[in-house]
């Protein structure tokens, strides 16, 4: 994958919060607490899944009332593990978190990631055991995803964790993930493993009494292994401390959210959620555009826009040329670009005149670029050639119909050929069924 090339030094974060995180991101060892006999239960579903992902540390399961698990020796206590531990996994009822975190802290482990539920986002008594949680893990410094939590991943060769009881495994690449809906988090590795979105930390940060989006942002910010960041969140949490997190980081990467809440109702379903207080909206508008975050409304468009930011070119001004076979998608293309901002100019001469000479009387030569149905592969080849070498044009939108008599295939080489060859971006557009999937798997 190709990524963006920065000139900035600085690092977003201090060693201290690097070192802390490490221990939960990079642990030498993981202790799974409350994993269970039979396989769907939660504890037993995340030692499967990290002995499928082939874990690089020792793993050591722990269970009072069981001596073996998945052929695995089990211990009765955290305490009792001779080797060194890391990180635990909490998968006991809510009821007995504390003893497990008071265990952990006598065994010296630095780093908790608490599945369990019951906590401030059923309030009354779960909001005060929260409490009592947070400060005792602070009382011994240790670092906290969760509680109320799908777990955590980290998809590097030299780790290869999947702290999680998510179903899907995604490829390793370049995009860090926090998401503060744990079901949603599912949905989304599921989602970009099917698009060929390569991850590299995925994060549910739940109730987060401790390891906030915030200091995230600045962990992989200065991590070489992430080149975006992705974020469903349904609150910022201390506001000055995110946007003091963003501005760094988004000067050296992208950063996309989708914030949830807009609505007064969402709002309310967010503190039942994950007991999170989501904000005014033009509050939470003003701060991401402050710190340079880019805010989408739904998963289909960030995991759209996550795959034009994560090939690392980026457009030098607003101006736009559309290159297609068919009228109507132009149109609605030209509608969405003019009312984001962007311009769809005029061709220089010397490209119109180009493309005039590889095309049909019929077909028109302005842009939007209409080459009719029976352009293929070749026809697309030239004249995108053209409008890249425009100097009025600083990206271009390739659309394609797929008619019976034109092959797809060869279409889709025409794009991904400059695509890859081009300084400017490349966003493809393939419609109808006829020959899509061996052109998209072309242009994957």
């Amino acid at each position: 994958m190709t990524t963006t090339k920065t000139t900035t030094t600085s690092t977003c974060s201090t060693q201290a919060l690097r070192k802390s995180l490490d221990f939960v991101f990079r642990p030498r060892g993981i202790a799974v607490i409350g994993v269970g006999r039979q396989p769907t239960q939660i504890g037993h579903l995340i030692l499967n899944n990290l002995i499928k992902a082939q874990y690089t540390g020792p793993v050591y399961p722990i269970n009072p009332r069981a001596e073996v698990v998945r052929s695995m020796h089990c211990y009765k206590s955290v305490k009792d593990v001779p080797g060194i531990v890391d990180l635990a996994v909490i998968v006991v009822p809510a009821k007995y978190v504390i003893d497990s975190v008071k265990e952990c802290a006598a065994k010296g482990v630095k780093g908790l990631v608490i599945i369990t539920a019951g906590f401030a986002e059923i309030g009354g008594a779960g909001t005060a055991l929260q409490a009592e949680l947070e400060a005792l893990c602070a009382k011994h410094g240790i670092r906290v995803v969760g509680p109320n939590c799908m777990g955590i991943l980290n998809m590097e060769p030299a780790i290869q964790m999947n702290a999680s009881f998510a179903s899907t495994r995604p490829d390793f690449g370049g995009v860090c993930f926090v998401s503060q809906s744990g079901a949603l988090g599912e949905a989304i590795l599921s989602d970009a493993h099917e698009l060929g979105i390569g991850i590299n930390m995925f994060v549910s940060v739940g109730n987060r009494i401790d390891i906030s989006p915030a200091d995230l942002l600045r962990y992989w910010g200065d991590d070489p292994n992430c080149h975006q960041i992705l974020m469903y969140l349904e609150s910022f949490g201390n506001p000055s401390d995110f946007m003091d997190a963003a501005r760094c980081v988004t000067r050296k990467k992208p950063v996309l959210v989708v914030k949830s809440g807009r609505s007064a109702k969402g709002a309310q379903a967010a503190i039942s959620h994950t007991g999170s207080l989501a904000g005014s909206e033009a509050a939470a508008d003003a701060l991401l555009q402050q710190c340079g975050i880019l805010r989408v409304d739904s998963m289909k468009e960030l995991f759209s826009l996550a795959a034009v930011t994560q090939v690392g070119k980026f457009p030098r001004g607003r101006r736009v040329g559309i290159v297609t076979n068919a009228g109507g998608p132009a149109i609605l293309a030209t509608d969405a670009c003019e009312a984001q901002g962007l311009e769809i100019v005029d061709l220089s001469e010397k490209t119109t005149a180009k493309i005039e000479a590889v095309i049909p009387v019929e077909a028109s030569a302005k842009n939007p670029v209409d080459l009719i149905a029976s352009a293929d592969g070749k026809r697309y080849d030239k004249v995108l050639g053209a409008m890249l070498a425009d100097k009025k044009i600083d990206m271009v939108i390739a659309i394609f119909v797929s008619p019976a008599m034109i092959d797809s295939e060869a279409v889709a080489q025409a794009f991904a050929k400059h695509a890859n060859r081009s300084k400017k971006p490349v966003v493809t557009c393939l419609l109808g069924r006829l020959g899509k999937e061996a052109a998209l798997d072309v242009l994957r």
